[in-house]
Formats: structure tokens, sequence, C-alpha cells
């Protein structure tokens, strides 16, 4: 039996911004269904590699395809369309202080504009049932929610749309462990209930152990290795081995 087609492919994809280069050819796939983490250090290129897969930032070069179709280079409402698959959680939340809870999870579905309030709130309710959130806090604000349940109206957010694919930006950060590892739990049984492709930029090494299938390592611009969740603290790779158990000594400086 055949293998599925990739759902994401990155093709020697560089970036430089002045002299300084990014992205020095990245290559990876993604298979559908698939969780797979980006890890690495700060001002490796993780950010970035996201930002060019979702269309903010163009690459010099190299390819990157969304089910077979090329990213690079689309505009306007082939981009949009493109778009469309994907659902995010940003690394602080992003959520709207002006707008109440229920405006914000479903702020995909009705761009910010004020329609069919009635069903909104309903699909607002439907997903934040399924991070753990009950209908109380429809009608509060961000500022009243902790920092976790920010995260999780975040989350549910991201799925309201039932994107296809799902970016995680550092899902657990500014968490204490508990906190993040209920996250975890979260994101885990969203990918494996929706059926959504994910892809996770962290420095959460018990995060990337957790939801990922596969884990990459980005360094220099390049992915230096890649292999199994169980293998992160066996890769044999010294980079990764060095990383992975924040020792100081080791090849990265």
């Amino acid at each position: 039996m055949a293998s599925p087609a990739p759902k994401i492919v990155l093709d020697g994809v560089t970036k430089s911004f002045g002299p300084i280069s990014v992205l020095d050819g990245v290559n990876l796939s993604i298979d559908p269904g698939e969780s797979l983490a980006i890890i690495g250090q700060s001002g490796s290129g993780k950010s970035v590699t996201l930002k060019c897969i979702l269309g903010l930032i163009q690459p010099d070069a190299g390819s990157i395809r969304v089910d077979g179709e090329e990213i690079i280079g689309q505009r306007g409402k082939e981009l949009e369309r493109l778009r469309a698959k994907f659902g995010m959680l940003f690394q602080g939340s992003a959520l709207f202080d002006s707008l109440p809870i229920w405006r914000n999870v479903t702020f995909a579905l009705t761009q910010g504009h004020h329609r069919d309030a009635a069903r909104m709130r309903m699909i607002a309710e439907e997903n934040l049932e399924r991070v753990g959130l009950d209908a109380k806090i429809l009608d509060l604000r961000p500022s009243e929610l902790s920092g976790g349940m920010q995260k999780r109206v975040a989350l549910a957010r991201a799925i309201a749309p039932r994107p296809e694919i799902i970016f995680f930006d550092e899902p657990t950060t500014g968490l204490d462990p508990i906190r993040a590892d209920v996250i975890n739990d979260l994101i885990v049984s969203l990918v494996e209930d929706l059926g959504v492709t994910a892809l996770t930029i962290t420095h959460d090494m018990a995060s990337a152990r957790k939801i990922a299938h596969r884990v990459a390592m980005l360094y220099q611009g390049k992915i230096i290795w890649r292999g199994p969740r169980d293998r992160l603290y066996d890769s044999g790779n010294p980079y990764v081995d060095q990383f992975v158990q924040g020792r100081a000594d080791g090849p990265i400086s």
C-alpha cells in the first residue's frame, strides 16, 4: 500500500536578513495526521520557518508545498485559500482584550464582524468544552482569566474553524509545569480526535516528547537531526544531546 503524500514539504528553503543567514536549505516533510516538533536554540530560525509556511515571510529560495500546492509566491485570494487550512496557537495567546471570550473563539469564523451571534456563541461553547472550559466564561474578557485559561481559550480559537493543519508556537511558554502538562495533554487529544496535522516549535523538551510523533532539530539554519520522539534523548547526535540535556559543554557554543 502506497504511503500518503506529505501534507507539508519544505525543500531547500533559505532566508537571509541582510548579511545574516537564518535558514540555509531547510528540508522537511510532515505526513497527514502527523505531529512534528521543531526544537532549537533561540534565534535558530524556528519562528522564521513557521512564518515562511504561513506566507508571512517570503523565502529567498526553495519550495514550500501544502497538499502539493506551492505556497511561495502566492498572494491575494489564492494565499487566503491555502491559509484557510491553517489554525494557529500563538506564543502569547494573542487574544483580543476588547472582545468577550466567545467572540475571541469564533474570530476566524466571523473575521471580527458581528454576525449570527447566537450560532457563534454556541460554536464557542462547544469548542471551549473541548478544551475543558465551560460556558460561564463566554462573556468574560481575557484579562479576567489566568494565563493557563487564556491558553485554553486560544487553543479553542485555533480549532474552531476545524483546520487541517495547526501550528503551535511555544505552546507552554509562561506556564508552570502542571499547567504546561495540561496544555500538552489537550494538544495530544485534539490532534488525535480531530485528525489534524500539527507542527510545533518549542524549546520545552517535555512538551516535544509528549505532543510530537517526530522531532527535528534546527541548528544554524539547517535541520541537523530528525527522528521519533523516543530517540530524543538517545539520538546519537552530539548537538541534540547537548541541547536536550541543557549542558553548557558541547559543540554548541
